[in-house]
């Protein structure tokens, strides 16, 4: 049972889009808003880029990207598939044939840059590797790589060229009478992807693909992804998302996670509510929660946890949290348990303790979902 009732103030109403299915994972029509990250390996390597992949999935990604830019890397990509715990996008860049050579070694979706796949026939040619093979298609459009006509009338680039430009390659995809499409129309400014996003969500039903193209490093890049795909997706836009970072690819699963959590769009792990601290804080707040991040990552039931300095905001937050700690005086503060208060504990019993009451706790909401669904059957 959730202790974070629904108000109708925190609704968010999302965008209605056809879906379609990235292998085993359906994205849009309602579907949870998937995240995504990708590997920064040789996919030559396999031994290395399944082991990239295998931590982005255990923290959480639904889909991974892998690069194919040349014939050895779609050679490999066949055993990385096979390999794969999660679904498998192929970047294609350049040259189409990399695009068919992926679809016959088994990617669940084929990523193609308009502006650098080449002319319609060429398209036509990946379409149909895609519908022999069982592929969807995410049409990528960026900013630095927009079409040269569309450069010269629109002068540089801007949102309408790049949504242009999607429609453009919608329009082939669909005369192809192929609709197992999913678009992206991403910029590193922040506001000209986010007015994009905006065009492309009134133009067309399609699934879109949220992110923030080369944001930058972990923080920076994190706060650009959080304003500019947080916004969008605060308005009901996106179906799949990536938090593009100069990091490791786990990062971006978490960020992308932490960006949704936020908005009650999705929920995966424990979401620790905690104070900045201050003078009167009854603890070391900082140091625990980092402490706590560590230790309850194995955990992926959603649920809440509050860890409060003291008791001026601890009990108003507590009641609200599966699981809560507030400092008080004397080395010991209080324990909240389903928003109740349970007992008193000593700081230095604190961590392993939180730990374990969160453990039993997401043993619990287990339970009990198991027990609703058995019901509903």
């Amino acid at each position: 049972m959730s202790l974070n009732p629904i108000r109708p103030w925190r609704n968010i109403y999302r965008r209605e889009s056809r879906q379609i299915h990235v292998g085993s994972v359906p994205v849009g029509g309602g579907a949870p808003i998937s995240v995504q990250t990708m590997t920064n390996t040789a996919t030559t390597d396999v031994a290395a880029t399944v082991a990239q992949i295998q931590a982005a999935a255990d923290a959480g990604a639904d889909i991974v990207r892998v690069s194919v830019p040349d014939e050895a890397s779609a050679k490999a990509l066949k055993d990385v598939v096979r390999e794969s715990p999660v679904p498998l996008v192929a970047d294609i860049h350049f040259h189409y044939k990399r695009g068919i050579e992926a679809a016959e070694a088994g990617a669940a979706c084929l990523r193609i840059n308009p502006g650098n796949i080449g002319s319609p026939a060429r398209v036509r040619e990946v379409i149909a590797a895609a519908r022999d093979h069982g592929c969807s298609i995410r049409i990528g459009v960026n900013a630095g790589s927009l079409e040269r006509h569309l450069l010269e009338k629109y002068g540089e680039p801007c949102p309408d060229a790049m949504v242009e430009s999607g429609l453009e390659h919608i329009r082939i995809l669909q005369d192809n009478d192929f609709h197992e499409f999913k678009i992206s129309v991403k910029a590193s400014d922040v506001f000209m992807a986010a007015a994009a996003y905006q065009q492309l969500a009134e133009a067309t039903d399609a699934p879109i693909h949220l992110g923030i193209t080369e944001a930058g490093g972990l923080i920076s890049g994190t706060v650009k992804s959080a304003i500019g795909m947080g916004n969008l997706l605060w308005m009901g836009i996106g179906d799949t998302i990536r938090v593009s970072l100069s990091a490791d690819p786990v990062e971006e699963v978490k960020m992308g996670f932490e960006i949704l959590k936020s908005l009650g769009l999705r929920h995966r792990g424990v979401n620790i509510i905690s104070c900045p601290s201050c003078a009167r804080q009854g603890f070391d707040v900082i140091k625990t929660v980092e402490a706590l991040e560590e230790r309850l990552e194995h955990i992926k039931t959603p649920m809440s946890l509050s860890i409060i300095g003291c008791v001026v905001n601890g009990p108003g937050e507590a009641l609200m949290t599966d699981v809560g700690f507030t400092g008080g005086g004397a080395g010991s503060g209080m324990v909240y348990l389903a928003g109740k208060q349970s007992h008193k504990l000593s700081n230095d019993q604190m961590i392993a303790h939180i730990v374990e009451q969160v453990e039993i706790r997401a043993a619990q909401i287990e339970a009990e979902a198991a027990a609703a669904e058995k019901a509903a059957e």
